[in-house]
């Protein structure tokens, strides 16, 4: 076997160095769209989350609203029982929203093991090229 590498041509050689050079070039992008489906997938659920508790805590919350500002109106006029009612809802969610966008923020979408592989091809290459 080594006697037949030292007998191919340089053209020979070039050209396998072309195709496995295109086959790890596949493969990375095989694998760059695994990764990165795996982290769409997890931004989704996270997203889909979100969403989900909003709506359930939104159908709690208007009977709240409503049970507190019947409560309030007993003390105060209706109208102002509503706007401090309305100023803390509006409080709350501010805060809630701010919390997810963070939790969102930090979530690294970055393919780790493509980029990992990238490196290991860039140095396999320039050992063929040696």
């Amino acid at each position: 076997m080594a006697e037949r590498q030292e007998e191919r041509s340089i053209g020979e050689l070039f050209s396998q160095l072309a195709n496995d050079t295109t086959t790890l070039v596949r493969q990375e992008v095989r694998l760059a769209k695994v990764e990165l489906g795996q982290k769409a997938a997890q931004v989704g659920r996270q997203v889909g989350l979100i969403a989900l508790g909003g709506a359930v805590a939104y159908a709690g919350l208007l009977a709240v609203i409503a049970a507190l500002i019947a409560l309030l109106a007993q003390y105060m006029s209706v109208w102002l029982s509503a706007f401090v009612v309305g100023v803390v809802v509006i409080g709350i969610g501010i805060y809630l929203s701010r919390r997810e966008i963070a939790a969102l923020k930090q979530l690294d979408v970055t393919p780790k093991a493509t980029v990992e592989t990238l490196k290991e091809d860039k140095d396999w290459a320039k050992g063929q090229l040696r």
